[in-house]
């Protein structure tokens, strides 16, 4: 087994950049910002001061938190990288995410575009591989990522994944119940996946 959750202490958030978004989901980032910095959790995420990023990271800040943005250098002035916190810049999307992973001990995953689910998908591959046992949780408004979840299920439908991988991670349809999910830690009886692989 690779990394366990110790004592929560900081939540990286993975989100789309959109400033377009549904303002549903604008408000919803801005909250989970709020939440963390309450919880004393730092927050982990891209750097960028665009969308549901900036939105929870600015949030996060002006509620007194402790907030690391990453950002590769490529997407500084792109994504308006937020100055108002400190922010590493960083040379490349796999250093980006080696970064978070390194510097997050649970992960969040509110509504996002592309971006969002090639993170998605290498953390939980990751997970698959039992290179970590770290709480990851969903924040699933209205159904939003339901396809990807029937894709996953799918996937196990045809005995290419094993039926344990969809305990890999928790679902939350509210934003005030991500930091106890968090709290609660990985699922009980998903310690090991890799013995299972078919």
């Amino acid at each position: 087994m690779g990394r366990s959750p110790e004592s929560l202490k900081s939540v990286c958030v993975f989100c789309g950049s959109s400033d377009a978004a549904d303002p549903a989901y604008l408000r919803a980032a801005g909250d989970l910002g709020r939440a963390l910095a309450a919880a004393k959790l730092r927050l982990v995420y891209g750097g960028g001061g665009v969308g549901l990023m900036g939105a929870c990271a600015r949030a996060a800040d002006e509620a007194g938190g402790d907030v690391l943005g990453i950002i590769p250098d490529f997407l500084v002035g792109k994504e308006r990288a937020l100055e108002s916190v400190k922010h590493e810049v960083v040379t490349s999307m796999h250093e980006r995410k080696q970064r978070f992973f390194e510097e997050s001990n649970g992960f969040v995953i509110l509504p996002g575009g592309i971006g969002t689910l090639e993170e998605i998908v290498e953390l939980l591959s990751w997970r698959r591989l039992d290179l970590h046992n770290l709480p990851v949780v969903f924040y699933n408004p209205d159904g939003f990522w339901e396809p990807l979840f029937a894709l996953f299920q799918h996937t196990v439908d045809a005995k290419l994944t094993p039926p344990s991988f969809m305990g890999a991670w928790t679902v939350v349809d509210k934003v005030e119940d991500i930091v106890a999910s968090l709290l609660a830690g990985p699922k009980a009886g998903q310690d090991k996946m890799l013995s299972s692989i078919v």
